[in-house]
């Protein structure tokens, strides 16, 4: 191979390398404090949830589990409809949750 190809094929490789590294550690996860999922009541866990303040709540209730999420049931994170851009915890819970038929 001449010293051109070899230096395409490098760069390509290491361009999506690069690429494939940055997309994978824009993961921002939804924090329980922040305004919008506090104001819905969001927990991690959903085991956490007050449910003296959130009597609709089950612990069987999970985001695992609602239409709003957007990942794989099997998945430990995925995303949510209500919190664009942003991951949630697939046993977390929020007041928006809605059975997943």
């Amino acid at each position: 191979m001449s010293n051109r190809r070899k230096f395409i094929a490098q760069l390509s490789w290491g361009s999506a390398a690069f690429l494939f590294k940055n997309a994978s550690a824009q993961v921002v996860m939804v924090n329980e404090t922040d305004p919008l999922p506090s104001s819905m009541g969001y927990k991690e866990n959903s085991n956490k949830v007050d449910s003296t303040k959130y009597p609709k709540h089950a612990i069987s209730q999970q985001c695992g589990n609602c239409t709003l999420y957007q990942g794989k049931t099997e998945n430990i994170t995925g995303g949510c409809a209500l919190f664009s851009g942003k991951q949630v915890t697939s046993v977390g819970w929020c007041n928006a949750w809605s059975k997943k038929l």
